[in-house]
């Protein structure tokens, strides 16, 4: 009966060795895809499964940073503003778009949030594609709102107002609201 259990007992350490291996080869290959500071002190195992952590929460973090980034930029997400005690307050308001025409001149007021800067340079090229001449564009800023006032030359077309109106109004609930 003795010489039964020697071998399971020697195939058990031969097993765990095993195992111990490759859980170092797996935290060696986890310690090398971490930077680290070049230091010449031994770090405990412990505190490389501490530092990996750190680093793939850092990541997290950076990664949805640069997604609300991006999405604000694109003008599809409404970025919140971080208020002391944990409470938030939204930062962009929806757009609008408001055209007069007086003759061949074109008023485009664009009403957007402080995070819709593409909103502009898109309003500007949709008025370059159709052939209209923008002779003069401003803005300015009151509190989380930024009033655009672009004045514009169309001597093609008499209903140029409603043309663009359409088509603006157009990219801008297209771009808002379905993902653009």
């Amino acid at each position: 009966m003795e010489n039964n259990t020697r071998p399971s007992r020697v195939d058990r350490k031969i097993i765990e060795r095993d195992r111990r291996n490759q859980m170092k080869a797996l935290y060696r290959k986890l310690n090398s895809l971490v930077p680290h500071q070049r230091s010449k002190v031994a770090i405990s195992l412990t505190d490389q499964l501490e530092e990996a952590t750190n680093y793939i929460k850092k990541l997290q973090m950076n990664v949805e940073k640069m997604k609300e980034k991006k999405n604000m930029l694109l003008g599809i997400e409404r970025p919140t503003v971080r208020m002391k005690g944990g409470g938030e307050r939204v930062g962009l308001k929806s757009p609008r778009v408001e055209i007069q025409q007086m003759g061949s001149a074109l008023e485009v007021v664009l009403i957007t949030g402080l995070y819709s800067e593409f909103m502009f340079s898109e309003t500007i090229r949709i008025l370059h594609e159709e052939g209209v001449d923008v002779v003069n564009a401003s803005y300015k800023v009151i509190e989380d709102t930024v009033f655009h006032s672009i004045h514009c030359q169309d001597d093609k077309s008499a209903n140029g107002a409603t043309r663009m109106s359409a088509r603006l109004k157009n990219f801008i609930f297209d771009s808002s609201y379905c993902g653009f």
